[in-house]
């Protein structure tokens, strides 16, 4: 159901090749592309800059205005993945843009923009810094433009580097809402992880974090006997969830750099846990978190030279440098066979920007973002072509890297460090369900559970769990009914009077 096209064009004085890879899809209204620049000359090529990935115009067909639907990332509030609607009139201009390097940090990288009975869904495909702007002239025309936000660089002498995914999908006729479910069907047919050639079934997952400080206070005995009571209280789990913490580590979970199982609170490593939830029909997830490295671990002590930033404070494990990426994936490849580890869980938990703008020249600006993005989809990559039947959840302080191109390799079980009321989640289950037909919820019981128990509310938070399940993504509700759109549209503008 795909046609993939490459055009590609040649600069026979420099040896500047780029190539235009398109894939058209033949049972959607949908085309993606992404660019490829390579340097084949045997001198540095001249400066390319301010590449766009999406440059193009569109003229309306109809009196109207023209209306975007975008929506908030997950900056951890109640508002998180909430709908925003902007008017672009004549001469109006609308730029955004993600925050910090992790694309959906603040604003989510997700576009529909509509017309009179017609419309175009823009979406962008960079876990990193991308900016995308939509500019109308002052009759029925608009401008979009979109693309990684800084490009000011030369490449070396056979350097080849890409440009963020573009995917459009067209529509015509019904409404926008209808666009969306048509995008959500897109994703579930060609753009999200299917292990084993399957999508992922809805999952019942549960952790004692809560209890023990993520891993910190956990051993082989308390999580097993979680594992049990779950089951004795006829709870059956999908999933048992190890967050952070169960490494070595001196100075708490955040400490992270140092990835072997601690021998003091697990002398046989993980497996003895993952065995005994195998054992009862489980599987178990087990927390990463690759990309920060804190002094006084091992990466910090052993390879200082693969690390962005100063001693001190976090730094930035490069996954632009082979040689890292490479150990990397060895050795996780390594802990998730010989520990049982089913699911594969990698968080995020700082903005990776400055250390990526601190690294480049002047004539290199944007090329350290580049490398690590590439490097980090190679990773993804390589590890599932290795466990053809691995799950990765994706989590960066929640659901702050959930663009296109991490949600075909992943899904986000735990899509906002906002987890601790039923208000804030019953918004967020509507706004992320719009465009990711598979997602999880983080879940305590109030708001205002303190993060680790201990405090005077109605339900004690000492677990948490996350349910995931597609959302319903054929126009028809739960009841077998064509979802009535009048009420849809209602229950949307509710939500944006309480975003606001």
């Amino acid at each position: 159901q795909r046609t993939e096209r490459t055009l590609t064009w040649t600069d026979p004085k420099t040896g500047l090749v780029v190539r235009c890879v398109a894939v058209e899809y033949l049972d959607f209204p949908t085309v993606e592309w992404t660019l490829w620049f390579k340097n084949t000359g045997q001198g540095d090529t001249p400066i390319l800059e301010k590449i766009l990935a999406l440059d193009a115009g569109w003229d309306r067909a109809e009196r109207g205005e023209f209306l975007l639907h975008h929506a908030v990332g997950s900056p951890c509030s109640k508002g998180d993945y909430g709908p925003l609607l902007t008017e672009l009139k004549p001469n109006a201009t609308k730029r955004i843009a993600a925050a910090g390097g992790r694309p959906t940090n603040s604003d989510w990288s997700y576009f529909n923009l509509e017309s009179p009975g017609e419309g175009l869904i823009v979406v962008v495909g960079w876990p990193g810094q991308w900016a995308a702007e939509f500019a109308r002239d002052g009759a029925r025309g608009i401008r979009l433009r979109a693309g990684q936000e800084l490009t000011r660089l030369k490449l070396l002498p056979g350097e080849e580097v890409r440009s963020p995914l573009m995917a459009l999908q067209f529509w015509k006729g019904g409404d926008w809402i209808r666009a969306q479910n048509i995008w959500r069907r897109w994703m579930m047919a060609h753009s999200m992880p299917k292990p084993g050639g399957k999508l992922p079934p809805p999952q019942f997952v549960a952790s004692s974090s809560r209890a023990y400080s993520e891993m910190i206070g956990a051993n082989e005995a308390n999580q097993i006997m979680h594992i049990d009571r779950y089951l004795e209280e006829g709870l059956k789990l999908d999933y048992w969830w190890m967050d952070a913490g169960w490494y070595i580590q001196e100075k708490g979970w955040p400490q992270v750099g140092t990835w072997e199982v601690d021998p003091k609170r697990f002398p046989k490593g993980l497996r003895p846990i993952s065995d005994h939830a195998h054992s009862k029909g489980m599987k178990i997830v087990v927390w990463f978190e690759p990309e920060r490295v804190a002094d006084g671990t091992w990466l910090a002590k052993t390879h200082p030279e693969w690390l962005l930033g100063k001693e001190g404070g976090n730094r930035l494990l490069n996954l632009g440098n082979p040689e890292a990426r490479k150990w990397l994936t060895d050795h996780v490849d390594k802990l998730l066979t010989e520990q049982g580890i089913d699911l594969y869980r990698q968080d995020f938990n700082f903005d990776p920007l400055g250390y990526w703008r601190g690294n480049d020249a002047p004539d290199r600006q944007g090329i350290t973002e580049i490398k690590h993005v590439m490097g980090y989809l190679e990773y993804w990559d390589e590890l599932r072509r290795r466990h053809p039947n691995l799950l990765i959840d994706s989590c960066a302080s929640g659901g702050r890297r959930n663009d296109l191109e991490t949600m075909r390799r992943a899904v986000p079980l735990w899509r906002s460090d906002y987890a601790f009321e039923a208000i804030g989640h019953q918004g967020m289950t509507w706004g992320i369900s719009l465009w990711l037909p598979y997602h999880g919820t983080g879940t305590v019981a109030c708001d205002n559970a303190p993060y680790y128990g201990g405090g005077a509310t109605p339900v004690q938070p000492y677990a948490f769990w996350s349910n995931a399940a597609p959302s319903l993504g054929s126009g028809i509700d739960i009841r077998g009914k064509e979802i009535d759109y009048n009420a849809l549209r209602k229950l949307i503008g509710q939500w944006r009077a309480i975003s606001r």
